[in-house]
């Protein structure tokens, strides 16, 4: 799958690109065991940002975690550390889109969270559907709990 992504780069920067652009979350849930939660908070803060040379990045944070107490990075408390780290996410890499300009998979090269790196995933875990200036990701982790983030495209404002 990884070559298949990697391949379908090149044809694919000349279809209309539905997810290129830059996104901000409105909204984040998680679903485990048809219990539903805020992982990044009822006000998540973030960015999404699909380039058009094929790559991506996505950081996403609750915006109520606390300030560490020693104002170093790598001093936090477990706590602390716990807190950073079950709020927040950030990955990058790759992606593919099909002839209609519809997100068809990513490949993450990097991310907070190590057991994702090198991930091939396609539409079959996750979907990134564009309405309008709307972007629904449904993306449904490998022991069944499912997230759904809404993202808005940003624009320029003038």
């Amino acid at each position: 799958m990884a070559a298949a992504l990697a391949f379908a780069s090149p044809a694919t920067a000349q279809t209309p690109n539905k997810v290129v652009g830059t996104w901000r979350p409105i909204s984040a849930t998680l679903e485990v065991n048809g219990v539903k939660s805020l992982p990044y908070g009822p006000e998540p803060q973030g960015m999404l940002v699909f380039t058009s040379d094929m790559h991506f990045v996505e950081l996403l944070r609750d915006p109520r975690i606390p300030r560490f107490a020693s104002n170093e990075r790598g001093q936090g408390t477990n706590e602390e550390n716990k807190a950073a780290m079950a709020g927040t996410l950030a990955l990058y890499g790759s992606y593919s889109v099909d002839a209609a300009g519809n997100f068809s998979g990513n490949i993450v090269e990097g991310s907070n969270f190590p057991n994702w790196i090198g991930n091939v995933r396609t539409t079959k875990e996750l979907t990134m559907i564009v309405e309008g200036d709307r972007m629904i990701e449904n993306f449904q982790r490998p022991g069944g709990a499912k997230v759904t983030i809404v993202f808005e495209r940003v624009t320029m404002k003038q």
